[in-house]
């Protein structure tokens, strides 16, 4: 006889009736029903109800939940085969931020080639979903696993969209230099961030923009894809004039550096106004960035003398005087006061400037790779 953890819920019932010496039209009288539906039950043909479970308990003198387990147990057993990409899909949604890479089209499950965890792995330059993936130039493998899925899906983007850029011009430091000082010409105008893309070109950096993923906070990136060939990724998380020249700069100062040869800078959450002990590297970025944007000594002068009151034609004045498009001046003047809401008006957004010079990654679009 089968054992009680693999019978059928027909023969469980069955061998209650044995124990009770029962035939069918006994139960079906116990029951107050017709043989024919006893039959049904015995057969496999109906399952036990809970209704049912409970009056065959008063019949029978067993626990109805014994019938209702019996009947799930066997009802589970026998259910159709799921769908098997479940178990993958929950396997990478346990590491990945897998929903928003196929909705931002990274993984497409139903037309990429491979299986949906090879889709991931290629995605990653992984073996396999165990391996903690790190950028293949990078000298150090560590680190990479204490960067928030959200973040490393965004860097790998960035990464596999730069890999396959075409940029004439080898890199060099002298070229760097010289872009740094195309880039401080383009300040005044939000319209002249269109010619960013060239002006890095030129001096052999390739520049990606990839929209952030939800909640990752993510601004920028500087890597190495190999000695001679950096590379600038940024979010345009805040589609600011103020966010965009701060970033931008940020990310030039860590290629003119050297800095990210040994593996990734991840540079997230800039805009927090919280002080943050950084590294040598971060505050060297941080110095140059804030003085490219408004020169410092000339910024602390002009906060100095006029605070705690800005008024706009002062503030335009003094952003005519040192050069820069007034936005620059009031991102300063807003870090340095706390107030985020003076002068907004002038925090102009550039993303739409850029896109006519460059394919972005988000945002509706999608930049094709292989």
């Amino acid at each position: 006889m089968e054992s009680r953890e693999t019978m059928s819920p027909g023969e469980f019932v069955r061998n209650a009736m044995t124990a009770k010496d029962w035939t069918q039209s006994d139960l079906a009288y116990a029951l107050n029903s017709t043989t024919a539906s006893v039959n049904q039950i015995l057969n496999d043909k109906r399952g036990i109800s809970h209704n049912m479970a409970r009056a065959l308990s008063k019949a029978l003198d067993v626990p109805a939940e014994e019938f209702a387990r019996v009947q799930a147990e066997w009802d589970v057993r026998n259910a159709d085969d799921p769908d098997p990409t479940i178990a993958a899909r929950s396997r990478i949604l346990t590491k990945y931020p897998l929903r928003e890479m196929v909705k931002r089209g990274w993984i497409d499950p139903e037309h990429g080639e491979g299986t949906l965890e090879e889709q991931v792995c290629r995605f990653f330059n992984v073996s396999s979903l165990d391996d903690i993936p790190h950028l293949t130039h990078s000298a150090k493998k560590s680190g990479y696993e204490d960067i928030p899925p959200a973040q490393l899906a965004w860097l790998f983007r960035v990464q596999k969209i730069a890999s396959e850029m075409d940029v004439e011009n080898a890199y060099s430091k002298h070229a760097m230099a010289k872009s740094i000082e195309r880039l401080e010409a383009l300040r005044h105008d939000a319209d002249f961030v269109r010619h960013v893309p060239r002006i890095l070109a030129d001096a052999g950096v390739r520049f990606v923009v990839v929209e952030g993923l939800p909640s990752s906070k993510i601004d920028g990136v500087c890597f190495w894809l190999d000695a001679r060939s950096p590379v600038i990724g940024m979010s345009l998380r805040f589609d600011r004039i103020d966010n965009f020249w701060f970033v931008l700069r940020h990310e030039c100062a860590h290629v003119a550096h050297g800095h990210g040869k040994d593996a990734a800078i991840l540079d997230a959450d800039m805009d927090c106004s919280e002080q943050r002990s950084v590294s040598d590297e971060e505050r060297i970025a941080n110095d140059e960035a804030a003085d490219f944007c408004v020169p410092s000594e000339k910024m602390r002068s002009f906060y100095l003398r006029k605070k705690p009151y800005f008024a706009e034609r002062e503030v335009v004045a003094f952003s005519t005087l040192v050069g820069v498009h007034p936005g620059l001046v009031v991102g300063q003047l807003q870090r340095l006061m706390g107030r985020y809401d003076i002068l907004r008006k002038h925090l102009v957004k550039v993303r739409h400037h850029l896109a006519g010079a460059m394919m972005m990654d988000g945002w509706g679009d999608i930049v094709p790779v292989d």
